[in-house]
């Protein structure tokens, strides 16, 4: 990756050579440096088909070819490419007839810079993302990955987690923020690095975990400061920003940031410049941000604690981890994984999972998802001495956090609605004990669990039976 912003080229067709520096002075002040001169509008078709341009910034006045001669020809030719006018002639006639024939904006030279530049920002980050929304599409469309090693760390086969994957390699490059909810414990900082991984940028990936920082840590925090700027700042301190300059900033728990920390996020996505505490000299935002939470963003901010502004700033590209109740098709995979790495960790030859493990973790709704998962088999890993893994240790981990079944799960049709006959209560009791113990295998205790009642009773009951 070259690094310059943006991606694509930007040529500027001005047979002034004085402007054409001045206009590249002005963008890079805004971050943007991906600039291609043209002296003369008879280079341009050469370029357009040599180079990926995105944005011509055009005069009118030229000679050899016309402006308007040259926008005409752009707008048949490469439609995909806007084109911004930047004429010395301040005429209402000209700027609607240029509109007409497809010019994206009308500038006068002599007008502010700002507006210049907002206006080339504005028609950048529209590119950006109708290029980000042909690559999604297609991506998504198709179910691939092209880089399925950005997405090693992550364990799975479950199809909406591989949709996650074809969208997040889709919008990875872009400079536009990414939001990434779920559940504590889902491993939202894996797609986050994954996200990093994937966007080419040559910089780090500095993280950081916004649950706690009140306004002022905050602020130091990802600013940093000059010398001075307060008692005890006997240095100047790099923020994390600045740390992360052409990489990535990950920021944690964005959902537990304060009212004030929210404005200083809200200002730095949409200036893309800060100030160092202590200083009056801005600084550009050269880090892609990702931020991350477990809260409920558009609940949070339709309740006024999350500002509306900041959310809507940041859901640009999103993606919702799903907990790993709402895929337990990965156990068998996550299991296998974690009893392998904890195994190396603890210099262990890895245990036999029995095969009553499986369904017995099928039956609960891990709180703390995969993390809760890790710890599990962690703990179990470490007291193990046989060479079948015991599942006391999973039976206790499961205990402890409640044993309920997976919340929110539907229940199930009543399964003597269609017959005819109705089994006695007895009967029916005795068929739904043999149906749990074949489940679990002939675990009493896994079966027990399946039928929602103590292992002590189960047993009790099949003692009977058998008397």
């Amino acid at each position: 990756m070259s690094g310059r912003y943006p991606s694509f080229a930007i040529v500027a067709v001005d047979d002034e050579p004085a402007w054409l520096r001045s206009l590249s002075l002005v963008l890079e002040r805004a971050g943007i440096d991906h600039l291609v001169p043209c002296q003369d509008a008879r280079e341009l078709p050469a370029l357009l088909a040599r180079e990926d341009v995105g944005l011509v910034l055009l005069d009118l006045n030229m000679p050899h070819l016309s402006g308007e001669e040259v926008l005409a020809r752009v707008a048949a030719e490469h439609p995909g490419v806007a084109v911004i006018v930047v004429s010395g002639m301040n005429q209402v006639e000209t700027a609607v007839r240029c509109v007409k024939l497809g010019a994206f904006d009308y500038f006068v030279k002599t007008a502010e810079e700002d507006r210049l530049v907002g206006g080339v920002l504005r028609a950048v980050r529209m590119l950006e993302l109708e290029r980000e929304n042909r690559d999604m599409a297609s991506r998504v469309l198709s179910g691939t990955v092209a880089r399925p090693e950005a997405f090693a760390g992550i364990v799975t086969r479950d199809r909406a987690m591989l949709s996650i994957f074809s969208y997040l390699e889709a919008v990875a490059p872009s400079p536009q923020p990414l939001l990434v909810l779920g559940e504590s414990g889902v491993g939202k900082e894996l797609f986050a690095r994954a996200a990093h991984a994937l966007s080419g940028r040559p910089g780090p990936l500095v993280a950081v975990n916004a649950a706690g920082l009140d306004e002022a840590m905050f602020a130091d925090t990802l600013f940093g400061h000059a010398r001075g700027a307060f008692t005890g700042a006997d240095q100047a301190r790099r923020g994390m920003i600045e740390e992360a300059a052409d990489g990535t900033l990950f920021l944690d728990e964005i959902g537990d940031l304060g009212t004030g920390s929210q404005v200083k996020l809200l200002r730095l996505l949409q200036e893309g410049e800060y100030f160092p505490l202590g200083s009056d000299r801005p600084r550009r935002l050269q880090a892609r941000v990702i931020v991350a939470t477990h809260q409920d963003l558009a609940a949070r901010q339709a309740a006024g604690t999350f500002r509306r502004d900041l959310y809507y700033r940041l859901c640009t590209h999103q993606v919702r981890i799903p907990p790993l109740r709402e895929r337990k098709g990965d156990l068998p995979l996550l299991l296998d994984h974690f009893l392998e790495e904890t195994a190396r960790e603890l210099g262990k030859k890895r245990p036999t999972a029995p095969r009553e493990l499986v369904a017995l973790l099928g039956t609960y709704a891990f709180p703390g998802n995969v993390r809760e998962l890790r710890a599990m088999v962690a703990d179990a890993v470490s007291l193990h001495r046989e060479k079948v893994l015991s599942m006391d240790a999973f039976v206790a981990a499961i205990e402890r956090g409640g044993g309920a079944a997976s919340p929110g799960a539907a229940p199930a049709a009543n399964p003597f609605a269609p017959v005819e006959q109705l089994p006695t209560i007895h009967d029916a009791v005795e068929l739904l004990v043999q149906e749990a113990l074949s489940r679990a295998g002939g675990n009493q205790t896994l079966a027990a669990r399946l039928l929602g009642i103590t292992q002590s009773a189960l047993s009790k009951r099949l003692k009977a039976a058998r008397g």
